[in-house]
C-alpha cells in the first residue's frame, strides 16, 4: 500500500483531472495536523458521503475538536470520493486517505464512521474497500484498525453488524474517550484484536455484534438476540451526557463551497413533545439545555475562529428552550450591525415563534419554516401533534404581515390509518395559507410545501406499524401535485422507492448485511442521491437473499414480537412505547412531558449516568 509521500505525489497528477479537486487536498483553516512520530494513538473520522456534505456535519465537528484536544491522540478526517475521483483512485491503486496528512486509513488504530441515516450504508462499504481493508469484521486480523460507528442509524445496528467491529450507542462526547483509552491500553499491552473487542464490550454503551447470536422463528421474525457469554450484557443501554459540554468553536472552514458554510450551535438536546413518529425525539431524551452564556460565548468565539456570518441555533424544538426569549434578545443586541444570518429552526406553530424571529430582524432573513405534519384533527391526534388549523393560519398571517414573503410547510403522508380525505386536507390547508398571504402582501406571497413519506422507525411508538404501499403513496402524491399547481406555490416530495429502502434498512435484522454487500458489489452507492439510487439493485439483492422487502416494510408487527433492535436500549421503556401506540390507535393525545411526567423510564434507566443534575441543563420531571 502507498505511504503518505507516495499518495501526495500521485494526487498532484490526479487532482487536475477531477471535478472539485478542493474536496481532496485538505489544508483548510482550523484543520489540525499533529506529529505522527510523537503521538501513538491515531484515529480517523469518516463521513460516508462527499466532502461537501460531510464537512458541516455537527457530529463530526464535535468529535474532531474533542479528540484533538487530547495530547495523546491524533485525529484526522476522510470523506467518500465522488465517482470520478473514486475511478481515478482505483486506477492508480490510491487508498482512501485522510486530508490532514494524506495517511492511508489502514495506518490508523481506529476508524470511526458516523451513520446519521441508513442510505449511507453502501458508502461505508465503499470506504472500507477503498481503504484496502476487509469488508467484514470477521475477516480482519490484528494488523487492521478497529472500525467503530455511531449516530442515529446505529440505534438499530443489526443491518451493518457484519462490517462494524463495535457500535457506540447514544451520545459520543464521553464515550469516545472511553473507547480511545481502551484501545490505547490494549495497544500498550499488545492485546489481540479479540481481547481488545472484549474490553470494548465492557464499556457502557458499546455493542460488539460478534459477541451476540441471533436466532429466527420459522416465519422469519427474530426469536432472540443473546450474548455469547454471561460476561456481556443482555441489553446495551445508550450513553448519555448528563450536562452538555461547551459546543465546538473551531469549525473547519472549507476551501470550496459546501452545503452549509455556517456556525452550528446546539442550544438544546432532546424533546418533550412526544410526536409518535419521531425517532430523534425519542432516542435523544432526556432534554438538556445549554445556558444562554454558553451559547453566546460559543457564537462569539466561533465567529473569531471562522469568519462565518451565518449562525444556526439547532434543536428539535427551539421554541421549547426555556430561555429562548432571553437568548434571542441577547443575540440580537450583542450582534446587532454584524450583518449576520441567524436561523432558528424547528419552531412551534404559534405567533410566539414569529415574535422570536421578529427580534432577529436586525439580521438578514430568509423564509419561515413550520412543520404541521398533518392537516386533520384525527391525524394530528394519532401522531400526537395536536395543532389546530386556525393556529397555523394565524401564525401564517403574522409571518406574512411582518415582512416574510415565503413560508415553507412540512407535511408527512403515509401515516398509519391515513385516508385520502386526510391528504386532501393538506392541499386545502396549503391553499388557505397562500390565500391569507395574498390578502396581506399580494402576489409576493409564496408557499413551499415539502411532503415526505412516513417511515416507521425503531424505538418509537410506531415501530410496530406497517409502511404504506407504493401505489397508495403515489396516489396521495398525485392528488397533492394536482391540487397545488397554483402560482406562488411549490411542492417537493420523496421518491416512494427510496422510502422502501429506508424502511427496509431501518427496520431490518442482521440478515440484511448480506443484502447490503450484494447491492454494493453490483454497483449500489450514494443511495441518498436521487440520480445515483438504483432500486432494482436492492430488489435483486433482497430476492437473492430470500428476503423480499415486504418482510420489513408492509408487515404490521405484533406487540409481543421480538424486534431486531430490542437488545439496544434508548432508556425509554417498552411499556411506555406500547402505551403510546395503543393511545394512537384510540386517537388519544399525550401531554407534553414538561407539564406532566409520563414515566417514560428515561431517568430510572440511566440513573448511573445521570447522577449530576443542574437546573439550567435539565428539563425533565423524572429528573427533578
Amino acid at each position: 500500500m502507498l505511504n503518505r509521500i507516495e499518495i501526495k505525489k500521485k494526487l498532484k497528477a490526479i487532482l487536475p483531472t477531477v471535478v472539485k479537486p478542493g474536496r481532496y487536498f485538505g489544508g483548510e483553516f482550523n484543520h489540525v495536523v499533529k506529529n505522527w512520530d510523537e503521538i501513538g494513538l491515531r484515529m480517523a473520522l469518516v463521513f460516508p458521503d462527499i466532502y461537501d456534505i460531510g464537512v458541516p456535519n455537527l457530529g463530526i465537528s464535535i468529535l474532531y475538536e474533542t479528540i484533538n484536544k487530547r495530547p495523546d491522540t491524533l485525529c484526522e478526517r476522510a470523506y467518500v470520493p465522488w465517482l470520478d475521483m473514486e475511478e481515478a483512485m482505483r486506477e492508480n491503486s490510491l487508498p482512501l486517505y485522510t486530508l490532514e496528512s494524506c495517511a492511508p486509513l489502514a495506518e490508523f488504530d481506529v476508524i470511526g464512521f458516523t451513520l446519521p441515516y441508513e442510505t449511507l450504508y453502501t458508502n461505508v462499504l465503499n470506504a472500507i474497500d477503498l481503504a484496502g481493508l476487509p469488508l467484514r469484521s470477521a475477516d480482519r486480523n490484528d494488523s487492521h484498525p478497529i472500525i467503530i460507528a455511531g449516530g442515529h442509524a446505529a440505534f438499530n445496528p443489526e443491518p451493518m453488524s457484519a462490517f462494524i467491529d463495535a457500535f457506540v450507542i447514544g451520545e459520543g462526547e464521553e464515550a469516545i474517550h472511553d473507547v480511545l483509552d481502551c484501545i490505547k491500553s490494549a495497544k500498550t499491552e499488545n492485546l489481540s484484536r479479540l481481547q481488545t473487542l472484549e474490553r470494548l464490550q465492557a464499556i457502557p454503551g458499546i455493542y460488539v455484534p460478534a459477541f451476540y447470536d441471533v436466532t429466527y422463528n420459522e416465519n422469519g421474525s427474530v426469536q432472540s438476540v443473546e450474548p455469547t457469554s454471561p460476561r456481556f450484557p443482555k441489553k446495551i443501554v445508550k450513553r448519555v451526557v448528563g450536562i452538555l459540554p461547551d459546543p465546538p468553536t473551531h469549525f473547519i472552514v472549507p476551501s470550496i463551497d459546501v452545503v452549509h458554510n455556517r456556525i452550528a450551535v446546539e442550544i438544546m438536546r432532546g424533546c418533550t413533545r412526544g410526536c409518535r413518529f419521531c425517532h430523534a425525539g425519542m432516542v435523544n431524551r432526556p432534554v438538556r439545555e445549554r445556558s444562554v452564556e454558553q451559547i453566546v460565548n460559543a457564537i462569539e468565539e466561533s465567529m473569531k475562529n471562522t469568519g462565518y456570518e451565518e449562525i444556526a441555533l439547532l434543536s428539535l424544538s427551539s421554541s421549547d428552550y426555556t430561555q429562548i426569549e432571553e437568548l434571542v434578545s441577547t443575540i440580537s443586541e450583542k450582534f446587532a450591525g454584524r450583518n449576520l444570518v441567524i436561523s432558528l429552526p424547528s419552531l412551534r406553530i404559534e405567533t410566539f415563534a414569529v415574535g422570536l424571529m421578529e427580534k432577529l430582524k436586525g439580521v438578514r432573513q430568509g423564509g419561515f419554516t413550520l412543520a404541521p405534519e398533518a392537516a386533520t384533527d384525527r391525524m394530528r391526534n394519532l401522531i400526537n401533534k395536536p395543532i389546530q388549523a386556525e393556529q397555523l393560519l394565524e401564525t401564517a398571517r403574522q409571518i406574512y404581515s411582518r415582512g416574510w414573503n415565503s413560508i415553507k410547510l412540512y407535511f408527512m403522508i403515509g401515516h398509519p390509518f391515513e385516508t385520502m380525505e386526510d391528504v386532501q386536507a393538506i392541499a386545502d390547508l396549503c391553499k388557505q395559507v397562500i390565500k391569507e398571504g395574498r390578502k396581506i402582501i399580494g402576489n409576493k406571497a409564496s408557499l413551499h410545501t415539502g411532503v415526505s413519506t412516513f417511515v416507521p422507525k425503531s424505538h418509537t411508538p410506531f415501530q410496530w406499524t406497517a409502511l404504506d404501499s407504493i401505489p397508495n403513496v403515489l396516489d396521495k402524491q398525485n392528488l397533492l401535485k394536482d391540487q397545488l399547481r397554483t402560482p406562488g406555490m411549490k411542492m417537493t416530495w420523496s421518491n416512494p422507492r427510496e422510502t422502501i429502502l429506508e424502511a427496509t434498512l431501518s427496520r431490518g435484522d442482521r440478515r440484511l448485511s448480506n443484502v447490503i454487500e450484494d447491492a454494493w458489489r453490483h454497483g449500489a452507492k450514494f443511495d441518498a442521491w436521487m440520480d445515483q439510487f438504483n432500486y432494482n439493485l436492492w430488489i435483486d439483492a433482497l430476492e437473492g437473499a430470500g428476503l423480499p422487502p415486504e418482510i420489513y416494510t408492509s408487515r404490521e408487527r405484533e406487540i409481543s414480537e421480538v424486534l431486531p433492535w430490542d437488545h439496544i436500549s434508548t432508556g425509554i421503556s417498552r411499556k411506555y412505547l406500547e402505551r403510546e401506540y395503543k393511545k394512537a390507535l384510540a386517537g388519544e393525545t399525550t401531554e407534553d412531558c414538561r407539564d406532566q411526567c409520563l414515566a417514560c423510564g428515561i431517568v430510572p434507566t440511566l440513573t448511573d449516568q445521570l447522577k449530576e443534575k443542574d437546573g439550567v441543563n435539565w428539563v425533565c420531571l423524572e429528573a427533578a
